[in-house]
């Protein structure tokens, strides 16, 4: 069995705008916790869930998605073997769970998430 697709992301230079334009343009429903992580309702039962962030000054806006996996440290190391670049991680996400993120060979940010 394959590891989902299970969030998605999107970094914007500015968050606020960013949210907006989603919510305007998709319906979506946007709340931001105490991280400043703008947590996205897309107001459907299809789909999986996302957030919108804040990217910080010296990274470009991105937007990627997230795939459940067992284990991101051994998931991030088999990305390098097969010529991907890890960008971040392993990082805890507390009370959530562990993520990482890494580049394809294309340059494509992709990010691991396993559940605590």
């Amino acid at each position: 069995m394959g590891d989902p697709v299970v969030h998605f992301e999107i970094g914007g230079s500015d968050a606020e705008r960013s949210r907006a334009f989603y919510g305007g343009l998709f319906g979506w429903s946007v709340r931001t916790d105490d991280r400043g992580y703008g947590l996205v309702a897309t107001g459907s039962d299809v789909g999986i869930a996302g957030g919108i962030m804040q990217t910080p000054p010296e990274v470009p806006p991105w937007a990627t998605f997230y795939v459940g996996v067992a284990d991101v440290e051994k998931s991030l190391a088999r990305a390098e073997e097969l010529g991907g670049r890890r960008l971040m991680g392993p990082v805890l996400v507390e009370g959530v769970g562990e993520m990482g993120m890494f580049a394809d060979p294309d340059g494509n940010p992709v990010g691991v998430f396993a559940q605590s």
